[in-house]
């Protein structure tokens, strides 16, 4: 069974369609990456798999279970964790701190067993030597693993990576990667939604392309990236 599935999911805002009749499954244990130029309606898709906006028809199931209607934080607790494109920590925490409010409030971890569980996850993402420091002040790199970390905290069946290696040098990415990849060994399921193209073939097995809320494809990213269709639409190369 799918670990989660959309069925014929839409959303327009007025008269502009941001979803329009998106359709897939997401297997245990898989990484699936989307891409599509700005507009395409990429992140609207993470909305309605969290429940930050509602759609106008259609299902989102996890593991089965339709939870189309339930509130976001039901969600998370269901198992749907989330990074956001642009980090945003409770700068007056500090790290080890921000990453407990996750693991208590999403997921729902007991206070005894709480703070093994936390510093678990930060030497998992890097962030173990840093674990005091407060959340404000870390550089971009540490932010986009601290992203990571509190969506792990929340014991996700599935994350959701929203554009997490925007902004990072090759050299961060490539750091940044082999976490990702580790994550991923260990039986998470992903979808991760980037414009960093090596970044994304390097980990997912399938590929998705968005345009104008409209799921192109799907498949193979190889397979992918060499259709002509594609890189006329998302990389402006006349097919």
């Amino acid at each position: 069974m799918a670990i989660l599935s959309l069925h014929s999911v839409s959303k327009s805002f007025g008269a502009l369609k941001v979803s329009d009749n998106v359709s897939f499954e997401l297997q245990p244990g898989e990484a699936l990456g989307i891409i599509g130029p700005n507009g395409a309606g990429k992140s609207t898709l993470f909305n309605l798999i969290t429940g930050n906006i509602a759609p106008d028809q259609g299902k989102v199931l996890l593991d089965g279970r339709d939870v189309t209607r339930l509130p976001p934080m039901e969600r998370v607790r269901a198992g749907i964790g989330r990074s956001f494109q642009i980090p945003q920590p409770f700068g007056h925490l500090s790290v080890y701190e921000n990453l407990l409010v996750a693991a208590r409030f999403g997921g729902e971890v007991g206070a005894a067993e709480a703070p093994g569980f936390c510093m678990d996850i930060l030497a998992r993402t890097g962030l173990a030597a840093v674990a005091e420091k407060p959340s404000g002040g870390l550089p971009l790199l540490q932010r986009k693993r601290l992203e990571l970390a509190r969506a792990m905290a929340t014991k996700p069946r599935v994350i959701l990576l929203d554009e997490i290696a925007g902004g990072l040098t090759d050299a961060e990415c490539v750091e940044l990667i082999a976490t990702i990849k580790a994550i991923h060994a260990e039986g998470t399921a992903i979808i991760w939604i980037e414009h960093v193209l090596h970044a994304l073939t390097s980990v997912v097995e399938r590929l998705m392309v968005l345009n104008f809320g409209r799921m192109l494809m799907i498949g193979a990213p190889d397979e992918v990236m060499a259709s002509p269709e594609v890189k006329e639409i998302y990389l402006g190369i006349e097919a």
